[in-house]
């Protein structure tokens, strides 16, 4: 008699959600089906637009995340399954998360605004935060520098997202300023020939933009001479003081005396 009630029940709940339960099965499978396809196109698309490899990455296990999630909340949905109590929990859940991430979640936003809109590559020298360095990793949270004095300084993307930053070789080159002072007795047209010559023997001095050499300030018995020389943004300080030492040399050998005293 109970074997009997318990076909009849097993009949009847069989008669009653089985159709349910077989279409939520379908849906799931097409529906993976359907995730597996636009998660292939959506890392196509992205390598066409060249987006950050790691970015790449995250954003597609991020968008294969949400939309399983999605897929089996509907398929619970179809089958009829009660969500109330797992749509509450999911959501108190959620908002501690939130609240305990919160200066996380700001790194993350940011660090994807830094591939995305690109203010700086792997590679390019930075002045942010006070220093001076290359950036050697931009990470999901968190950008990598290494300074000049071969520190590893580790910036969280809100910082820089939230801050100034100066990028100073997406252009390819600066302009190095050098001034020195000379006594008004000086001849004015032999130091601009020293000058000259010096920064016509350093190969890292560019052509173009052409160079700037003159008097840039006069004082009673003094005058300024300012040099503007344009060179390869990569090695600017190297080639700051490889040009310095040479201007110095130059003037020693032509009896050029530097100083206003």
């Amino acid at each position: 008699m109970n074997l009997t009630k318990f076909y009849d029940k097993a009949y009847d709940w069989v008669i009653r959600f089985g159709p349910r339960f077989l279409v939520g099965m379908i849906v799931l499978f097409i529906g993976l089906w359907l995730i597996k396809l636009l998660l292939n196109r959506s890392h196509k698309g992205m390598h066409r637009k060249e987006v950050d490899p790691t970015l790449k990455s995250f954003l597609a296990s991020l968008l294969g995340v949400v939309l399983r999630v999605l897929l089996v909340l509907g398929v619970m949905q179809i089958m009829g399954i009660q969500m109330t109590l797992f749509t509450a929990l999911v959501c108190a859940f959620g908002v501690a998360i939130g609240l305990a991430l919160s200066g996380t979640l700001q790194n993350f936003a940011s660090g994807i605004l830094i591939m995305l809109l690109k203010p700086f590559v792997v590679g390019d020298n930075i002045i942010t935060q006070g220093l001076e360095g290359t950036v050697t990793s931009i990470q999901i949270f968190y950008t990598l520098m290494t300074t000049y004095d071969n520190r590893s300084v580790i910036l969280p993307n809100s910082m820089l997202s939230n801050n100034m930053i100066i990028n100073i070789s997406r252009e390819g080159s600066r302009r190095l300023d050098i001034d020195y002072k000379f006594k008004n007795g000086v001849d004015i047209a032999q130091v601009q020939q020293v000058i000259g010559g010096i920064i016509d023997q350093e190969e890292a001095c560019l052509k173009t933009p052409e160079r700037r050499i003159g008097i840039s300030q006069l004082e009673q018995d003094n005058f300024v001479m300012a040099i503007n020389v344009w060179v390869a943004a990569h090695g600017f300080w190297d080639t700051k003081m490889r040009l310095q030492q040479a201007l110095l040399q130059g003037f020693k050998d032509a009896g050029v005396k530097i100083g206003g005293l």
